[in-house]
């Protein structure tokens, strides 16, 4: 079948990095198809928006149609809030998973590409990350029992445009922008290796090829970064004297430091790209989107 005639079905598509990876699906010519509780913001001319709930079973039948592949990006993937809220956060990043691979197991869906995290190789996260590694594990046993091919994706630091307030580069911007000044909890000699969410969402369209079934990619950045060096560059960008407060608290005590990399049985192939933004171009693309938010809440 020819991908400008497949249908593929993004769940949570109305999203940061679900929305980006729409785009980059219908750029490369297939039938988009985004599924979310709420109409996208981003929604384009050339993609259909299915308003329903993965966590029930007649939207999804309804959603499945004539699909042939799924992403499925919908989670609670905020750590402060999987603290905060574990019920929700289990039952929609777990149960309603399955309830997902139960509607695919009486089609004809081709691959499910689940989104996961780096934070699976570690046991920091709180139920953010719980929630990530029981659902791999269950994806993977429906793929045994049932023969539904899956690719695992594993995603690092993402940034970006269209990002959550929550996500950290737009609050380090948006903090800057708005109160001259930086209150970060840490000691800023955190490892990350950022990557922009449209190379990620380039990424995730690439994995559709048939030899990326059936595996497990941790999805990051090659631009290695300490975060008190992106702190500088921001203030530069912004034109600001750099001025941040450290605290040490416990608010951040399930992130980790320099790695995520614990003593557990998780393996994964790396994928990065190999063309790819700039951190520099990307955070002045962020400074700028922010800054606009932040001028259109004062008018």
């Amino acid at each position: 079948m020819s991908k400008k005639l497949e249908k593929v079905l993004v769940i949570g598509g109305g999203g940061f990095l679900g929305s980006h990876t729409a785009d980059a699906l219908s750029n490369k010519g297939y039938k988009v198809l985004i599924f979310d509780k709420k109409p996208s913001r981003w929604l384009r001319s050339d993609q259909e928006m299915i308003l329903g709930d993965y966590s029930e079973e007649k939207d999804l039948k309804n959603a499945l149609k004539g699909v042939s592949l799924v992403y499925h990006f919908g989670a609670i993937a905020d750590i402060a809030e999987s603290k905060r809220d574990p019920f929700n956060t289990l039952y929609l990043n777990i149960l309603g998973t399955v309830k997902i691979l139960e509607a695919i197991k009486k089609t004809k869906v081709k691959r499910f590409l689940f989104a996961s995290s780096m934070y699976v190789y570690s046991d920091l996260g709180s139920f953010y990350s719980v929630s990530k590694s029981s659902a791999e594990s269950i994806i993977e046993a429906y793929g045994k029992e049932f023969g539904i091919d899956f690719t695992l994706m594993r995603y690092g630091s993402l940034y970006g445009s269209r990002s959550q307030d929550w996500n950290a580069i737009r609050d380090f911007a948006k903090q800057i922008l708005k109160n001259k000044k930086l209150i970060y909890s840490g000691t800023g000699k955190e490892i990350r290796e950022y990557i922009n969410v449209e190379d990620a969402a380039q990424l995730s369209v690439k994995l559709l090829d048939k030899k990326y079934a059936n595996n497990a990619y941790t999805i990051t950045g090659q631009q290695t970064i300490k975060v008190d060096d992106l702190f500088s560059i921001l203030f530069e960008i912004i034109g600001m004297k750099r001025k941040v407060d450290f605290l040490d608290d416990n608010s951040r005590s399930e992130h980790y430091g320099l790695t995520p990399y614990r003593h557990k049985a998780k393996d994964a192939k790396k994928i990065v790209p190999t063309e790819f933004k700039d951190l520099g171009q990307g955070l002045l693309e962020i400074v700028e989107e922010v800054q606009l938010e932040l001028d259109k809440s004062e008018s």
